[in-house]
């Protein structure tokens, strides 16, 4: 008997459904897949304070700065976190927490502690704003901080120059400049060479080169960038409202001749990179920032930049 042969069986095939959106957005790579990541590097930290008293040297103001060793640990928050609309209906946030430790690379000392949280915001229509993203930070220098902003994907990196220069309270371009912004010009009214060994004067004046010389010799093919502000007010702001600092009592300060040093903003720029691999090696990821908070005191705006590369651990 023949046997059919021309009899095929064809499966039925159900389409994969499409992978639901990551909540956590762009944030993602800051905690990996394992929602957890540990990052580790070193940096640089440049801070203009208040000298009361002369007790840091003759003028009333100290010019520090350190070059650093930092460890920021990210951990993704268990399930969505509600906020409750009037104006629209409710939306659900993702979070990550995180904490950022400093030392001084000199003597080891610590420099800076900050526990706080990411969210990923998704759009809104009650008020009308794009997804946004925003870092709730706590210092303990007596300083809470809200800075929102956006999340956007770009080939490489664009890291601007960062500016130390103090400038008159409202206007920047009234800058007002000081012998300790020159490393060439002695002065005890600045942190001690010897503990900065290695700082340039190119460096000093524009810290953002600490992470343009750190990438100089690597090739970036995809970069996240998160940038974030306190303040919403200027033109184009995203978004256009929302954010801001707050302080104790000591820093503003409220008597004759003060404050102590409010602190009037802070905006941020990370940089999360794919890095290619050389010779072979596979891709790996680093992330890069640079903050400024500006503090005001003695009738000036005075900038504080802190700038780092750093490594998955």
């Amino acid at each position: 008997m023949a046997i059919n042969t021309s009899f095929s069986y064809q499966p039925k095939i159900t389409p994969r459904p499409p992978a639901a959106p990551d909540p956590l957005g762009l944030l993602r790579d800051l905690v990996g897949r394992y929602s957890t990541r540990r990052w580790t590097g070193s940096g640089f930290n440049m801070i203009w304070r208040p000298n009361f008293g002369g007790a840091s040297g003759p003028k009333d103001f100290f010019l520090e700065l350190n070059l650093t060793s930092e460890t920021l640990e990210f951990s993704a928050v268990n399930g969505p976190i509600p906020n409750r609309g009037l104006l629209q209906a409710d939306i659900e946030l993702a979070g990550i927490t995180y904490l950022q430790q400093i030392n001084d690379s000199f003597d080891n000392s610590g420099q800076h502690i900050e526990p706080g949280i990411w969210v990923n915001v998704p759009a809104t229509t009650g008020p009308a704003e794009p997804g946004t993203v925003a870092r709730m930070a706590s210092i303990p220098h007596g300083t809470t901080i809200n800075a929102q902003g956006r999340a956007i994907t770009a080939p490489q990196p664009i890291i601007k120059p960062a500016s130390i220069t103090p400038f008159t309270i409202g206007n920047p371009a009234g800058l007002v400049h000081f012998p300790e912004e020159d490393l060439s010009i002695a002065s005890t009214s600045r942190t001690d060479l010897s503990r900065v060994p290695g700082l340039t004067k190119a460096q000093l004046t524009d810290p953002n080169q600490f992470l343009t010389q750190a990438i100089a010799s690597q090739t970036i093919s995809s970069t996240t960038v998160l940038i974030i502000s306190t303040d919403s007010t200027p033109a184009g702001s995203v978004p256009d409202a929302g954010g801001g600092t707050d302080i104790i009592a000591f820093l503003s300060g409220k008597a004759p001749g003060g404050p102590n040093a409010l602190v009037a903003s802070m905006d941020a720029i990370f940089w999360i990179e794919t890095v290619q691999g050389a010779g072979g090696a596979p891709d790996s990821l680093q992330l890069q920032y640079t903050q400024r908070v500006l503090l005001n005191f003695n009738g000036l705006s005075w900038p504080h930049i802190t700038v780092a590369t750093l490594t998955p651990a």
